[in-house]
């Protein structure tokens, strides 16, 4: 074969690579982008006693690639699990808040349970049951598909917020009182004034026996 032949050979050949090459790029394949709820929280908070998981959920998926649009928060201590029902996303969001779990309350909002207590014989008596092992060292996710770790754990009580049953009903808690009922501090000046009003009634009628004896 001559030198001429083999140079048409590699000058017609050259472009077919070329275009193979670039067409191989064009239909190089696009990865999708994960989804995400990056953003989304879960904390616990105590409002009138009564012990709340707060929630705020924001599913981003740009490629559709989640498989679900229902929120789960699970709770575990590695022996123990809950999964708690959030509700259905719309529009990618969900956000509300749910009793902790072993928490109850009656039609008017009052707390009339608690994890880890039990209300037996008139007392609360703190038990090993009713949800009492979400009180301690606990990790919790929200799951959507994908899932996302959050930081949550028991509302500590406050000067405002027990979060357990009162004192004085067989329980520890914040509140010595009925429940429902704040100290005020007013019962000492009341008191004060009853006992002044008490002496001066007191001196007065010691005056008018001295007069009426005077006059004897």
């Amino acid at each position: 074969m001559s030198i001429v032949a083999i140079a048409g050979i590699i000058a017609i050949s050259a472009p077919a690579a070329a275009n193979a090459i670039e067409g191989d790029e064009e239909y190089t394949p696009t990865i999708p982008e994960s989804a995400t709820l990056a953003g989304s929280v879960a904390y616990g908070e105590c409002q009138r006693d009564v012990p709340w998981i707060n929630y705020n959920v924001t599913l981003t998926d740009p490629d559709e690639q989640a498989t679900s649009d229902t929120a789960t928060l699970i709770l575990t201590d590695g022996a123990n699990t809950a999964e708690i029902p959030l509700g259905t996303l719309v529009g990618n969001s969900l956000s509300g808040r749910i009793l902790w779990p072993g928490a109850s309350v009656d039609g008017s909002g009052n707390p009339t349970g608690w994890p880890g207590w039990a209300f037996v014989n008139g007392e609360w008596v703190e038990t090993s049951g009713n949800f009492a092992w979400t009180r301690g060292a606990i990790s919790a996710k929200i799951r959507v598909n994908p899932d996302l770790v959050v930081a949550l754990s028991y509302p500590p009580a406050t000067p405002q917020c027990a979060a357990a049953p009162p004192q004085g009903s067989g329980g520890g808690g914040a509140a010595s009182e009925a429940p429902g009922l704040a100290v005020t501090g007013e019962d000492v000046p009341i008191i004060a004034v009853a006992v002044g009003a008490a002496l001066l009634v007191a001196g007065g009628a010691a005056v008018m026996l001295r007069r009426r004896t005077t006059r004897s």
